[in-house]
């Protein structure tokens, strides 16, 4: 168990810890976050072939695209927001290739489930 995250930066900064490059050997793809409200911002994971980088910025062309609330984002990360049931009630958009979208949990598990 780790402690939660308490905001997005905080999550974007720490990812290093939950990444699984072998989840991404062989992966190209760039997901995007669009987190609105206090905390929020825009993010995106560039990954390719078992490495990432992040950048608190647009990509031109991103793969997928989620949008949801920063605090929704934070209780998702935390494990206390189901990624499906976000994207069924609407709290999460995607835009993009979905299955790639499905794939994040794999890239970057949450440590506390």
């Amino acid at each position: 168990m780790t402690e939660p995250v308490t905001s997005p930066k905080q999550y974007f900064d720490t990812l290093g810890a939950r990444f699984r490059k072998d989840a991404a050997k062989g992966m190209r793809a760039v997901f995007q976050f669009e987190l609105s409200g206090e905390g929020g911002g825009t993010y995106h994971i560039a990954v390719e072939d078992g490495t990432f980088t992040v950048s608190e910025s647009a990509h031109p062309a991103p793969t997928v695209t989620l949008r949801m609330k920063a605090d929704d984002y934070v209780n998702l990360v935390n494990g206390k927001l189901n990624g499906q049931m976000a994207f069924i009630t609407g709290k999460m958009k995607i835009d993009g290739n979905v299955m790639m979208a499905m794939k994040m949990q794999s890239l970057f598990p949450n440590p506390n489930t």
